[in-house]
């Protein structure tokens, strides 16, 4: 085999972990000297993220795997205020399946002990108490395993190595009908149903919405086809009735977004039977060249690179994280929330695209090709053929229009709007005007019946209703583009548990007048929930005040700065430039003068900057990606086996950095800024 070798970091002891208190431990507090003996791997994660989900689903495999040598820790710093709650933290753990200690970290005292930048962010500790590799982002897993089976080999021979069981004390199993249940429709008999993303399964419920009528589903976390009892999913989300008409063309009722298993699964009802209609079950790596399943010249079959401008067979594409889902009248198909990427697709059954986004994370509004979403996990079709939007980490409200044509020609003439919304990093609980207006982390939305929108705000635990102002609910003018819908935003109901999704029903009234409830789903609480809407619609006006994520300020000099974002292969890994450059930088600004110049797309991981001293804060929006391989060993004539097929890796962060701009020379001037990518 090719020598490959394993850079560390200089020797540096690990910092203390400290924070609020600890969970999945039995009530003890853990140090590094309890930890002593064993590979440590800390996650700084927090909840609201979903490549946070996705680096626990990395990891999974491998804690299992090595639970006598190795001890994961979660380090929970929070970016929403809600995610500050100990009780939110404590359900979140549950929710998500987290199966090692976790340290709340609510104040970011151990986050900015090991300089973190990004979410998530993962250090590797030796047994010996000293930091050996710090990355960001997804795509590491590969990377940690090989560093751990390195470094067990290394104490073990040294005799530092301590095998046996870790701190992880598993909680108190839960029981209920329901386990954080995310979001629900009605069936056209009036029973509902339920994605219940804690039982990996759906429920149908009576109109009651508690008694309990079947299971779809075994309950067991995984990807597998047939009979309700038989098939599995791993934290369903969004559901979709296929409108009657279609139904037979489509061969089943139901759409679901199966989120953690990145796959798309169609429901008969009669059955209970689950099929796999899209997503290959693994997970799409933004700029990765395996993302596609291609047909060469020959006929061969293999994986390549994603094209936006194509659509695909929906079983030869890798998704990310689908969240939600609705059906499009205009589209002929249905939108779908790619939240894993921060992107909408349009699938028709018989073929999937790219609807709109870059998959960069942030709020631009514009053509479809160039807007920017972040996490959009709640969509919902408008009377006059609209979609809108909840984006969950910009706490914001969009619009989308332009979706005549169907899917084969997307992302055709597609606009998004804002109505809702200021940015990654601001959020809170204030109704008004929707150009000053702030929610918290939205999940859930859907229309009234008089065209205004009710929006599921789920880390403020209400509900939100944006009423356009009349004349700007169609649409988009053409003078319109990039630029925010106006109206007013309202609170319907307050004190809920993490509502993700609602369920509008129109009935009669007493006084034989239409009468509109809302069925609630409260993740938070395992229920659903009926809220009576004021005759008017119109709710309260409240001012929670507003917030911003509370993270770190980096200060940096005005002038020359040197972004470097070192990358080093896993052990036994080499840079992949089998399809072209095996590295991007990308490089942007809120506000955008803040660069003077060194903003855009390049292959080096390192870039100078230099920073307008006329714009004293903002945030400095940096996207890398390196791709490794397996290195393949010699075969007997000296030559690469050719029997050797090389995996492919992919890592990937986007870091949004909140700076303050200082004069050159003063305390705290940074000449640069180092985020490592894996060091």
């Amino acid at each position: 085999m090719e020598d490959v070798t394993t850079e560390r970091l200089p020797r540096v002891r690990a910092s203390e972990l400290v924070g609020r208190g600890w969970l999945n431990t039995g009530g003890r507090d853990v140090t590094l000297a309890d930890l002593r003996g064993k590979v440590v791997v800390l996650d700084f994660w927090t909840f609201c993220c979903v490549n946070c989900l996705h680096v626990l689903d990395e990891l999974r495999e491998l804690e299992e795997a090595h639970r006598d040598v190795l001890v994961i820790v979660g380090v929970h710093s929070p970016k929403f205020e809600h995610e500050a709650d100990p009780a939110a933290l404590a359900a979140a753990v549950e929710r998500y399946e987290v199966h090692h200690p976790v340290l709340d970290d609510p104040e970011l005292v151990t986050w900015s002990a090991y300089a973190a930048r990004a979410w998530p962010t993962l250090v590797v500790v030796d047994p010996e108490g000293y930091v050996v590799a710090q990355m960001a982002g997804e795509g590491h897993a590969s990377a940690i395993a090989a560093l751990v089976d390195e470094l067990v080999a290394e104490h073990d021979a040294k005799g530092t190595l301590h095998r046996g069981d870790g701190p992880y004390v598993p909680p108190a199993p839960s029981s209920g009908t329901l386990r954080f249940p995310a979001k629900a429709i009605e069936l056209p008999g009036g029973n509902l149903l339920v994605a219940d993303a804690g039982h990996h399964a759906l429920a149908e419920l009576l109109p009651d919405g508690e008694t309990l009528v079947r299971r779809i589903g075994s309950g067991e976390r995984g990807l597998a086809d047939g009979g309700p009892h038989d098939a599995r999913f791993a934290e369903p989300n969004g559901l979709c009735l296929v409108p009657e008409q279609e139904r037979e063309a489509y061969g089943f009722d139901v759409l679901v977004a199966d989120t953690a298993n990145h796959a798309l699964r169609g429901v008969r009802l009669d059955d209970g039977r689950v099929a796999t209609v899209a997503g290959t079950g693994e997970q799409f790596m933004v700029g990765g060249v395996e993302n596609v399943v291609v047909s060469d010249e020959d006929g061969a079959r293999r994986l390549g690179p994603f094209d936006a401008a194509y659509t695909y067979e929906p079983l030869d594409v890798k998704l990310s994280s689908p969240w939600d889902v609705a059906w499009s009248e205009e589209l002929r198909g249905f939108v779908v929330a790619m939240a894993g990427h921060h992107t909408l697709w349009a699938f028709d059954g018989w073929k999937l695209g790219l609807l709109a986004g870059t998959m960069n994370e942030g709020l631009e509004d514009g053509p479809g090709a160039s807007a920017w979403f972040a996490q959009p996990s709640g969509i919902a079709g408008a009377a006059d053929g609209a979609i809108w939007v909840a984006d969950s980490e910009t706490s914001a409200l969009r619009r989308v229009t332009g979706l005549g044509g169907g899917v084969a020609v997307v992302p055709g003439g597609v606009e998004v709007r804002t109505a809702v919304g200021q940015g990654l990093f601001d959020f809170g609980h204030r109704d008004g005007p929707a150009e000053r207006a702030l929610m918290q982390h939205p999940l859930g939305v859907a229309t009234l019946p008089d065209g205004s929108v009710v929006v599921a705000d789920t880390y403020d635990g209400a509900l939100r209703r944006f009423a356009p102002a009349a004349g700007d609910a169609g649409s988009v003018g053409d003078d319109a583009t990039g630029t925010r819908l106006a109206g007013e935003v309202t609170t319907l109901a307050a004190d809920l548990a993490e509502p993700s999704g609602v369920v509008v029903q129109v009935g009669e009234g007493p006084d034989g007048e239409p009468q509109v409830h809302l069925l609630v789903v409260e993740s938070a609480a395992h229920r659903l929930t009926r809220v009576a809407l004021p005759t008017s619609l119109a709710g309260e006006v409240l001012d929670g005040g507003a917030h911003r994520t509370q993270r770190p300020v980096t200060e940096i000099g005005a002038g020359p700065l040197w972004l470097d974002v070192p990358f080093v292969p896993a052990p036994g890994q080499k840079l992949d430039d089998r399809f072209g450059p095996s590295t991007e930088l990308r490089v942007s600004a809120t506000p955008p003068e803040l660069l003077l110049s060194g903003d855009g797309t390049g292959v080096e991981l390192g870039r100078d900057l230099v920073i307008n001293p006329e714009v004293r804060e903002g945030v400095l929006h940096v996207t890398a990606r390196a791709a490794s391989c397996d290195v393949v060993p010699l075969g007997p004539d000296g030559e690469p086996d050719p029997d050797v097929f090389p995996a492919c890796h992919l890592a990937q962060q986007d870091w949004g950095v909140p700076v303050r701009v200082v004069d050159r020379g003063e305390p705290g001037d940074v000449p640069s800024l180092t985020l490592p990518l894996r060091g």
